[in-house]
């Protein structure tokens, strides 16, 4: 399934994990357990080893990820539909229509993939930047994932233009863009650009939330 296929299934199924975003009807104690998992087994040991190029762009990831969400609840809100929905019966909790929070928490840690990537910055592959290249790489394995998670029904692509390649080209790419470039940065740069996206994240959560437009 590369692409949506418009059917009044998707549209259905779509409709229904809209009314269940923040619903608390399918909750389960995996809530806690998988953010103690996150934090106590990933960002704490990160910390701990003072891998902070990691953990930042780890946090520059996840805040690309937010703010992604957030317009994906937006185009929900003023179109009917939103370019990506997980169903209400694949979780314990839709944050946004597009992420639930199993979901968020694999996107909390996605970003330490960073630890993978060669110590010489300048060093290419194929010819191209190694951070360029491994993003392109990374991106493309989520975007093939994703076609599988589509053809489930947890995950639900409404229209039929979007699917494995825009989602490859627009959103993928530069969310390891973003967490592979953060990691070289200097600490100063690392800290500005994850306050300027967590206070957006944040602002516009507080926001748009409240006023039930997303």
């Amino acid at each position: 399934m590369f692409f949506g296929d418009g059917s009044e299934a998707a549209k259905a199924a779509a409709r229904a994990a809209q009314a269940a975003v923040r619903s608390t009807a399918n909750f389960d104690w995996t809530f806690i357990a998988l953010l103690a998992l996150v934090v106590c087994g990933v960002y704490i040991p990160q910390i701990k080893r003072k891998n902070y190029n990691a953990v930042f762009a780890a946090l520059a990831l996840y805040g690309v990820h937010w703010l992604y969400e957030i317009a994906n609840a937006l185009i929900c809100h003023f179109t009917g539909y939103a370019l990506w929905t997980v169903s209400a019966q694949s979780t314990s909790f839709i944050l946004l229509v597009g992420v639930s929070w199993e979901l968020s928490l694999m996107f909390s840690i996605a970003g330490f993939t960073s630890d993978l990537l060669p110590k010489d910055k300048d060093m290419k592959i194929l010819g191209i930047n190694n951070r360029i290249f491994m993003a392109i790489g990374s991106a493309l394995g989520f975007s093939v994932f994703e076609i599988f998670l589509a053809s489930t029904p947890a995950f639900i692509w409404v229209y039929r233009w979007w699917g494995f390649l825009p989602v490859f080209i627009t959103t993928y790419i530069p969310f390891f863009l973003a967490c592979y470039l953060t990691y070289d940065a200097p600490r100063a740069r690392q800290k500005r650009f994850c306050a300027i996206i967590w206070i957006c994240v944040a602002a516009l959560l507080a926001t748009l939330a409240p006023l039930g437009i997303i």
